[in-house]
């Protein structure tokens, strides 16, 4: 080679390296590059295809002449897969073509017939960059034999030197791009998610889109919770109108394919035979163009967005990926709205339950503020809404520290709570009440809100309750007195007795002794209750108190044929009671058994120790107590089984006894069919063992 043509090729390379050198915009660069080379390798006309880094088609450009064709990557892609350039990229070495019409590399067109171009003569070659394909570059001549060797170095040498400006172009391209993407997403988000009204949402997300890809008509559908179709909430633009409101059946049209796909998708010409378009668009919507991308919150689709007809004639290579970016940022949007609708309505709602709510309620801060009182409290208190606002909660009743906790600790722990007090309205007047706390929030912000059920008539029918127990154990004790006194007496002036004067007498001695004890309940209820202690204590044998139960129950036992079995082991320690007192405990829990047991039935009693105390319990197979009345039933006046007869204190009786001896009494939950009381009591403080032996 000689030195002229050396210093030629080497003043073309630095040529073309200065021009591609200049240029950062890739098209720019590829049309340099492709005029450098039809300009001193010569040829009618030529093509770059740009390869990405996965070695499909990227970007193209086509030079006929010196004129530039457009729309070139579908036609150059074919020539990628099955033409001369494929077997360029896929080989990696340059390739010449002296005669077109007898190379199996070239991809033959109608425009090859011999009555039109004919054949040609061609030169490839692969433009690389770092060892790798960056794009290919092609040139054709319109007369076979055109091309020599020559021609295909020289063509390889600009390949060489213009390899790497293309990858430099390719990847500002791409940064570009990336850029404006992002731009494009970052101005969505700071947009879209400025407000939760979710109409507003709606059209936020629509100016977004119309915005970013410059189209005609956006609208945006969702998926119908019920059906599953999808339906157009919102729509703006040239078309709005025809779309707005429209339905798409579940499993039709550009829908479907996106949400069975879980992408989106970019249709160039709707109209032209699209398997897609028919069920999706409606007769009066005219679309050259659609991209449809999903709407998705965690992974599961809500609905779709899509833009028709761009007005640059065709989308952007990135409408999609702004596309769904939009709707990435959508989908998180509308499910917030969507929750801050159902919260708006929920504290709607709560407001209107709160202000027409039958009892009395008050909301305060937690610094005992009145923050709002509903219609009930104003017209319980006699005050404003304005006055009642400007009062504190001590204002309206008195509080009851001891549940509540100073400033209101107990309540930070425990959220709710319950106490009697006394309702102060404005004209001096005390109402008692049942105050119910806890705490809620009032807005964005911890209150307690406090419920005041009227207790007027409860409390009334307790006085009445009271004056009627103190009557009877007042009024009916003294004369009660004297009938078991003449019993006795009777008893024992009767010389010679007979059977049937012997039954009616310890029927007699039976049933006022019942009455004795239910009087002597009453009573020890009213003391247990205004807080006096027991000054009866001594060591009692639990052997000895269970068999004198026993022998006051025994008679009703024997008549219903039921069966009794006590279990007591040895040495058993003593406990430290008033005997007199759990005695009529254990005649209560044995009364109840016998009562609630059928005919024939199977009653046991038993004790044993247990750590410091000692377990006794009274067991039956009768109907049981439901869970739900297992903890009410030691109330007063309550009754496990309504059709039961008796005044239900019985068991309040026994509760407040146990309680006050240091003990616990429940209904054991484990226990099979019927009912099983246990009763804990202390030890006899001398640890005195009593006198005991297992009965069986």
């Amino acid at each position: 080679m000689s030195k002229d043509h050396n210093r030629s090729l080497l003043e073309l390379l630095y040529h073309v390296s200065r021009e591609v050198a200049t240029a950062l915009d890739l098209r720019t660069v590829l049309q340099r590059v492709l005029y450098a080379a039809l300009d001193n390798v010569g040829g009618e006309r030529g093509s770059i295809v740009v390869m990405d880094d996965h070695g499909k088609p990227l970007d193209s450009i086509i030079v006929h002449g010196r004129r530039i064709q457009g729309d070139t990557t579908r036609q150059l892609r074919i020539t990628v897969e099955r033409g001369l350039a494929g077997w360029v990229v896929r080989n990696k070495k340059p390739a010449l073509v002296f005669d077109t019409s007898n190379d199996k590399r070239w991809l033959h067109r109608p425009d090859d017939a011999v009555k039109k171009s004919g054949a040609k003569s061609a030169l490839c070659v692969p433009l690389m960059a770092r060892e790798e394909i960056v794009g290919v570059l092609t040139l054709v001549h319109p007369v076979p034999n055109t091309f020599d060797r020559k021609h295909l170095e020289l063509m390889q040498a600009i390949a060489d030197q213009t390899g790497i400006a293309i990858l430099n172009a390719r990847l500002y391209t791409e940064s570009q791009r990336q850029a404006r993407v992002m731009t494009a997403l970052a101005e969505g988000a700071a947009t879209i998610n400025a407000s939760l009204e979710i109409e507003d949402v709606f059209q936020r997300v629509l100016n977004q889109t119309i915005q970013a890809l410059r189209v005609e008509t956006v609208a945006l559908a969702l998926e119908e919770p019920d059906s599953g179709d999808f339906l157009f909430h919102a729509a703006t633009g040239a078309q709005a109108g025809s779309i707005l409101g429209k339905r798409v059946p579940k499993g039709e049209g550009i829908i479907a394919k996106v949400v069975s796909d879980r992408r989106g998708v970019v249709i160039p010409a709707l109209k032209v035979d699209n398997p897609f378009a028919k069920p999706q668009f409606f007769a009066d919507t005219y679309s050259q163009g659609v991209v449809m991308a999903p709407i998705q919150v965690h992974d599961k689709i809500i609905g779709v967005i899509e833009a028709i007809n761009p007005t640059a004639g065709e989308f952007d290579p990135d409408a999609l990926l702004v596309m769904t970016g939009i709707g990435s940022l959508a989908g998180t949007t509308i499910q917030n709205a969507r929750y801050f609708e159902e919260v708006a309505k929920t504290r709607l709602r709560y407001y209107e339950l709160f202000h027409n709510n039958i009892e009395p309620i008050l909301i305060t801060d937690w610094d005992g503020k009145i923050l709002e009182a509903n219609r009930q409290v104003l017209s319980l208190s006699k005050y404003h809404a304005k006055s009642i606002r400007e009062m504190r909660i001590e204002d309206i009743h008195m509080i009851s520290w001891d549940d509540v906790g100073e400033g209101f600790d107990y309540l930070r722990y425990d959220p709710s709570n319950s106490y009697e007090a006394v309702f102060y309205t404005k004209e001096g007047n005390q109402i008692p009440v049942e105050v119910y706390v806890r705490s809620v929030y009032f807005g964005k912000e911890e209150a307690l809100q406090w419920t005041f059920l009227d207790i007027s008539e409860r409390k009334a029918l307790d006085a009445l309750r009271n004056d009627m127990a103190s009557m009877i154990y007042h009024d009916l004790r003294s004369p009660l007195a004297n009938v078991v006194s003449s019993l006795d007496i009777l008893d024992s002036l009767l010389e010679e007795k007979d059977e049937a004067v012997e039954t009616v007498l310890t029927i007699a001695s039976n049933a006022t002794g019942r009455m004795q004890r239910l009087i002597s309940s009453l009573l020890d209820i009213n003391r247990l209750e205004a807080g006096h202690e027991i000054v009866t204590q001594d060591g009692a044998s639990p052997s000895k108190l269970i068999h004198e139960a026993f022998e006051a129950v025994v008679p009703a036992i024997e008549s219903r044929c039921q069966k009794i079995r006590i279990s007591i082991p040895e040495n058993l320690p003593n406990i430290w009671v008033d005997s007199d007192m759990i005695t009529r405990v254990l005649i209560n829990l044995l009364e109840n058994a016998s009562k609630f047991t059928p005919e024939a039935g199977n009653i046991e009693m038993g004790a044993k120790a247990n750590g410091n105390s000692v377990e006794l319990w009274v067991s039956d197979d009768g109907i049981g107590i439901s869970p739900e009345k297992r903890v009410a039933i030691f109330e007063k006046f309550t009754r496990g089984k309504t059709k039961a007869s008796g005044f239900g204190i019985g068991l309040a009786f026994c509760r407040l006894a146990i309680n006050k001896h240091g003990g616990r009494i429940w209904v054991d939950e484990k226990h099979g069919k019927g009912t099983r009381f246990n009763i804990n009591l202390p030890i006899d403080k001398n640890n005195k063992e009593g006198n005991q032996h297992a009965i069986t």
